[in-house]
């Protein structure tokens, strides 16, 4: 397809997403929960499909990828089931669209408050993760939007079954399909041609790598909400409880590698590292993880290797991390200010003026207090999935999920009166 003809035709998609759009948004919310249920139920009938194009999908790339994107790209019984859960949990949440807040009455009589409403056009460009498709499309259907979806072209066939069973639930609760779009080519002159929509598309939603998110934040003028890295640290306090301590930090790390929220740096206080970095050293070793240290932990790790300056701002996504023996809150929290990307960072410790400290100084989107990063998720967090991670300050923070794809306008109720 020619630059121009690609143009033309992602433009169209734009138009029918803006048009749609208007539909979802005055809709019910119960024909909205419908599209959840019935697609929901849609994925688990279609399961053996999914689960074949998915296969096609990790067959076409194995040779050349690493384990940790086989298992972000791979689909099965058991992760299709968490996503129709999923959905259904979106349904059951409180209908965020018309509810109006800070209701005030100003002295000329006039009653002033916000209505929540929808963004309008969302286009979501995300990469292995054919998850997303269901996630993100059900979030912006739920909160009156629509979506174009631009996923990974290793997981084409796969973002293609899901897109259908959401395309079929709208058309089943007499909604608009084209609430839902994929782009229908591989073609990475899609992404630009997407990019360039403004006049459709209301906000950019990029889930993926460095270079993606860069390429989106210098080609397009639309707004977007978006996170570079995932670089979470844990950092062990002084008073930190040492069950706690262990159990955290394993498992912020190796419950499962190739995602934004695992912990990517230990960061331990020198009082505790002589008792606490040769147990966290087996227990990783014996995950597989590989250990790069400071000069003090590789004298405490037989088997850790010297760390370069780059692995402190690394986004690993595999069983590899970073440990470094701090002397204390402050030496931590100077760390997580230099290398950290203001995701997710934990602390554990008994005293509640540290972690106060903690929460109060550390710029991240999520800070924990004795929890593993893990947790940062908007399923976990209570709102039913996520569309994505956000790092910026500006309009959403933290994991989105339907308030965070929705905005604010002023409604005003008078009674004749008029300004002189």
């Amino acid at each position: 397809m020619s630059t121009e003809n690609l143009d033309a035709r992602i433009a169209e998609l734009g138009q029918a997403a803006r048009a749609a759009g208007r539909v979802i948004a005055a809709s019910s919310a119960a024909a909205r929960n419908q599209v959840m249920r019935t697609t929901a139920n849609l994925i688990r009938e279609r399961v053996d499909t999914i689960v074949e194009a998915n296969s096609e999908d990790v067959e076409a790339v194995k040779e050349h990828r690493n384990d940790a994107f086989i298992d972000r790209l791979a689909l099965d019984e058991s992760r299709l089931e968490a996503l129709a859960v999923e959905l259904e949990h979106i349904a059951e949440l409180p209908d965020l669209l018309g509810r109006t807040s800070d209701m005030r009455d100003q002295p000329n009589g006039l009653k002033i408050g916000r209505m929540r409403v929808p963004i309008g056009v969302i286009g979501m460009i995300y990469e292995a993760r054919p998850g997303v498709t269901a996630e993100a499309g059900g979030l912006c259907v739920k909160s009156g939007n629509a979506v174009i979806l631009r996923g990974g072209s290793e997981s084409y066939r796969s973002n293609q079954a899901l897109a259908e069973c959401l395309q079929e639930g709208l058309r089943r609760a007499s909604l608009p399909s084209e609430g839902v779009q994929l782009l229908p080519t591989t073609d990475r002159a899609a992404i630009d041609a997407l990019l360039k929509m403004d006049e459709w598309v209301d906000l950019i939603i990029p889930r993926g790598g460095t270079e993606l998110i860069k390429r989106v934040h210098d080609q397009t003028h639309i707004p977007i909400l978006k996170h570079l890295h995932g670089v979470c640290h844990v950092y062990i306090d002084d008073a930190a409880d040492r069950d706690q301590a262990i159990r955290i930090a394993v498992n912020a790390k190796t419950q499962r590698y190739g995602v934004c929220n695992a912990m990517e740096t230990l960061l331990v206080a020198e009082s505790r590292a002589e008792e606490l970095l040769p147990v966290l050293g087996d227990a990783y070793v014996e995950h597989g993880v590989e250990i790069r240290g400071c000069p003090r932990t590789c004298k405490l790790l037989e088997k850790a290797v010297p760390a370069a300056e780059d692995d402190w701002s690394e986004e690993y996504l595999s069983p590899i991390l970073s440990v470094r023996v701090v002397a204390g809150l402050d030496d931590a929290m100077d760390h997580i200010a230099k290398y950290g990307s203001h995701h997710t960072d934990a602390i554990v410790t008994t005293d509640e003026e540290r972690a106060k400290r903690f929460m109060r100084e550390v710029d991240s989107s999520s800070v924990m207090v004795n929890a593993s990063t893990r947790f940062a998720d908007g399923f976990e967090y209570g709102l039913g999935a996520e569309i994505g991670i956000s790092t910026d300050k500006l309009h959403a923070r933290g994991p989105v999920g339907l308030e965070g794809l929705t905005s604010q306008k002023f409604v005003v109720y008078g009674d004749g009166q008029i300004r002189v």
